[in-house]
């Protein structure tokens, strides 16, 4: 039986360096394979996990839910028979409903030996209010669905401010656990068993969602809206979008139900993601990520984050979420790559700006 933890968290929460902690302090002896999904045309984060040794499968679309459902049985078999892992991860998109990986996950129960074990969000306790305000649906989806929800940069958030984060997830979910200590004060393995003795919450939790359902004609069984994405795919096998805008067409092979809800990401979010072999200095990187955190010149700025080539031969790896950004020196990739997610992004204006236009 193969074990299966979803991680979800809205942009920027800290998902990634999340799941390294557990990798290092909690699943040592495990046999791990982590799936992650991109919404947009460039995969990212791999990079930063490569050193951890695990095997990484990225599944890189506009839509989470179509790289979920469909393919994503095959996928899965495929990593069970390749890997024979003992626990799989995925990293789903930030931008994605949990609800939708989960029923994802859930259908695949039954026709593989996986369980789903754990339903994980992390939180910014000091972004969690502005969040919740700016982009509820997808935000709170995250969390009313969790099982766990892991607050991270606790540490940073002031006494009131974190009080207040907390009584913003109860009010959501009242039946998740909430960690509210910082990562550096606790250990992966007391998260694991937080996480791991939630499983008959979770089985309530499921029961009463699946009611709330059909109850409210949401399920994924009900009529679906199907949608086309236009890719192309490049040597190394990445998938890319045409278009920075995915629009939405009739695709008799999709059947993912993900246009049952209100609204989807495709809706609300737009990805610019671009390959290139532009080198670039420190001081450019830390120019551009400035302007993001200071102004909305280019848009709402949610989220950039890639690698690049320095002049000096070195290679350039940055991370932004609105208010602060890091940069740091990275191993060489095949080809700088960049992806920048927020919404009323000018793309045509971003190719400037990083001088690839």
């Amino acid at each position: 039986m193969t074990k299966i933890d979803i991680v979800s968290g809205f942009l920027g929460a800290g998902k990634t360096t999340f799941i390294k902690k557990m990798i290092d302090e909690a699943f040592s002896g495990e046999k791990i394979v982590l799936i992650e999904n991109e919404f947009g045309e460039v995969g990212i984060d791999g990079g930063f996990l490569k050193d951890a040794g695990i095997e990484i499968t990225e599944m890189n679309s506009g839509c989470i839910c179509c790289s979920l459902v469909g393919d994503f049985g095959r996928n899965l078999n495929e990593v069970i028979e390749k890997f024979h892992p003992d626990r799989i991860l995925i990293e789903p998109s930030g931008v994605g409903k949990l609800s939708d990986v989960m029923k994802s996950v859930m259908d695949v129960e039954q026709s593989h030996d996986v369980k789903l074990n754990a339903l994980v969000t992390v939180v910014n306790a000091t972004k969690a209010s502005k969040q919740m305000k700016a982009f509820g649906e997808f935000f709170n989806n995250q969390i009313s669905y969790a099982t766990t929800i892991i607050l991270s940069r606790s540490q940073n958030a002031k006494p009131e401010q974190l009080e207040l984060c907390v009584r913003q997830m109860q009010e959501l979910n009242g039946k998740a656990a909430i960690i509210t200590t910082p990562w550096d004060e606790i250990k992966g393995v007391q998260i694991l068993k937080v996480i791991e003795g939630q499983d008959n919450l979770q089985m309530k939790l499921m029961a009463e969602t699946h009611r709330h359902e059909v109850d409210g004609h949401e399920s994924h069984h009900h009529e679906h809206h199907h949608h086309d994405h236009e890719h192309c795919h490049d040597e190394h096998g990445h998938d890319h979008h045409h278009d920075e805008h995915h629009s939405h067409g009739h695709d008799e092979n999709c059947d993912c139900g993900c246009h049952d809800h209100h609204h989807h990401a495709d809706d609300v979010f737009t990805s610019w993601g671009k390959e290139t072999p532009h080198k670039y200095t420190k001081e450019k990187i830390e120019e551009i990520l400035k302007i993001f955190c200071e102004s909305e010149e280019y848009g709402t700025i949610l989220r950039a984050k890639g690698m690049v080539e320095d002049v000096n031969g070195s290679w350039i790896y940055f991370d932004m979420v609105p208010g602060e950004y890091e940069l740091r020196e990275g191993e060489a990739d095949y080809t700088g790559r960049l992806c920048v997610i927020g919404t009323d992004i000018d793309g045509h204006r971003l190719e400037e700006l990083f001088e690839i236009a």
